[in-house]
């Protein structure tokens, strides 16, 4: 598989996020499952025009929070385990964006009505 990710360098969000929130989006989505390899960082840094610095720390960062899990003979994968909660979670996105549509609104208002949940913390 290859991976899609692009990082717009004129963004206010930091290139390693573009990519770590990026690569959380395939897994999320099912575009990525557990086991699936990722590029190695040399690869898609030259790929994305990034330092392999910015690469490594979302990596690092995807690892961290145990999304994928890097070895030493198999490189970057996809981490086990991390397809249970988000399997309810992807159900319950689908379901909002089907609403979401059926109700007429664009994605941008979607993303904009879940980023105002995510900032009105939990509750």
């Amino acid at each position: 598989m290859s991976l899609q990710v692009e990082v717009d360098l004129g963004s206010g969000v930091p290139p390693y996020e573009q990519i770590r929130l990026q690569v959380l989006a395939h897994v999320s989505a099912g575009r990525l499952r557990v086991g699936d390899r990722l590029p190695t960082i040399r690869a898609l840094a030259t790929d994305l025009g990034v330092a392999q610095g910015t690469v490594a720390r979302a990596y690092r960062e995807l690892e961290s929070t145990g999304v994928v899990t890097t070895r030493r003979r198999t490189g970057t994968v996809v981490a086990h385990g991390t397809t249970g909660a988000q399997d309810t979670l992807r159900t319950a996105a689908d379901h909002l964006v089907r609403a979401a549509r059926a109700a007429g609104l664009a994605d941008d208002d979607v993303l904009d009505l879940v980023r105002g949940a995510l900032l009105a913390g939990p509750g």
